[in-house]
């Protein structure tokens, strides 16, 4: 006589909707700052075709302008700004609570590493503003 082993028992797995993200702002928020990773990505693309049109003279640059000034690449870049200052913000939020910083016994308060944060941001901002027009 054979032991067969019992099957195996599934338990209940309540089913779940394709959109449940939608329904929590939280949820909605996370889903989109992972979503900007690929309109970051075309960021990148895009910086990588305007220094290879650079680079390869006048021309080139000119025909990557052209090619730039085109409604689909406008609304994309418009589209991807968006979704880049959406990770910005949420990530500036959620520093505080990955990384405690405490001086001497006391914590920095979240306000104060965020603002921090944003001040170095705003500096960047016009330093690179800078180099662009006296560069």
């Amino acid at each position: 006589m054979t032991v067969r082993d019992p099957a195996p028992t599934q338990g209940y797995r309540r089913p779940m909707s394709t959109w449940w993200w939608t329904r929590k702002r939280t949820y909605f928020l996370f889903v989109m700052r992972e979503l900007s990773s690929l309109f970051v990505g075309w960021f990148v693309f895009y910086l990588l075709l305007l220094f290879s049109a650079l680079a390869r003279g006048r021309s080139e640059y000119i025909t990557f302008l052209d090619w730039a000034a085109q409604p689909w690449v406008v609304i994309i870049n418009v589209i991807s700004f968006l979704f880049a200052a959406l990770h910005t913000v949420t990530w500036f939020l959620l520093t505080p609570r990955a990384m405690v910083l405490r001086m001497g016994s006391r914590r920095v308060p979240a306000s104060v590493i965020i603002a921090g944060q944003y001040l170095v941001l705003v500096a960047f901002s016009i330093f690179v503003w800078w180099l662009v027009v006296h560069g």
